[in-house]
């Protein structure tokens, strides 16, 4: 099935939010519910930490680590546009990201990278927010070994984060939830009604999975 844009380009959906928040596992469930139509894009700023880049707290450290993020998150994207057979990409994160951890905050960040926010912006065809964990007072402890943010900071950057992508027109927020599998629930279905609305993919596609996440 080519469900891509008449371009030819795939359809872009971002995946973002605060530290904590389950995007990561939300894409990876998302990938293997859809594996013919999407592939996912994996996060920048784990690749980097995970390759070793050092991860220092100082302003020109900061200043050199967002950098390497946005640009290696712009080239991740193009790369997989050019290699996928896929028809939508799931970006771990996509480049405005970055704004929310900028010392001086997210317009600085802007003139610095000499970044166009409408443009980038339009680069996506959606973006799906998950809530941080710690919005709610709960644990932001998971499998990513690079997350050094503690409760407060996470709060932080999700308010942040939340600022920068609701300019999209096509901004969904899956909220915190008690339970993670019900956000996890939730975040699936607003996913498919993506596909479903906007990317036309086939009601039927949709019920079959809509069935099996609420199947008892």
């Amino acid at each position: 099935m080519n469900l891509r844009k008449p371009n030819g380009r795939p359809y872009r959906i971002v995946l973002t939010g605060g530290p904590g928040g389950g995007k990561t596992t939300a894409g990876d469930i998302f990938r293997r519910e859809y594996r013919d139509e999407v592939v996912l894009v994996p996060e920048a700023a784990t690749i980097l930490f995970s390759g070793g880049f050092p991860r220092c707290s100082q302003p020109e450290a900061v200043h050199a680590t967002q950098r390497a993020i946005f640009h290696l998150q712009r080239n991740l994207e193009d790369l997989y546009t050019c290699t996928s057979r896929q028809s939508v990409l799931l970006c771990d994160r996509g480049t405005l990201d970055g704004a929310a951890y900028w010392p001086e905050g997210p317009q600085h960040f802007y003139e610095t990278l000499n970044i166009d926010v409408s443009r980038e912006i339009e680069r996506y065809d959606a973006v799906i927010f998950f809530e941080s964990a710690a919005v709610g007072g709960s644990s932001i402890e998971g499998g990513n070994p690079v997350r050094i943010e503690d409760l407060e900071e996470a709060a932080r950057l999700d308010r942040r984060l939340r600022d920068i992508w609701s300019l999209h027109p096509c901004f969904e927020v899956i909220p915190h939830s008690a339970s993670f599998f019900d956000k996890i629930k939730d975040a699936l279905y607003v996913l498919h009604e993506l596909l479903k609305e906007q990317l036309h993919i086939p009601p039927r596609v949709v019920a079959s999975v809509l069935s099996d996440i609420h199947r008892p």
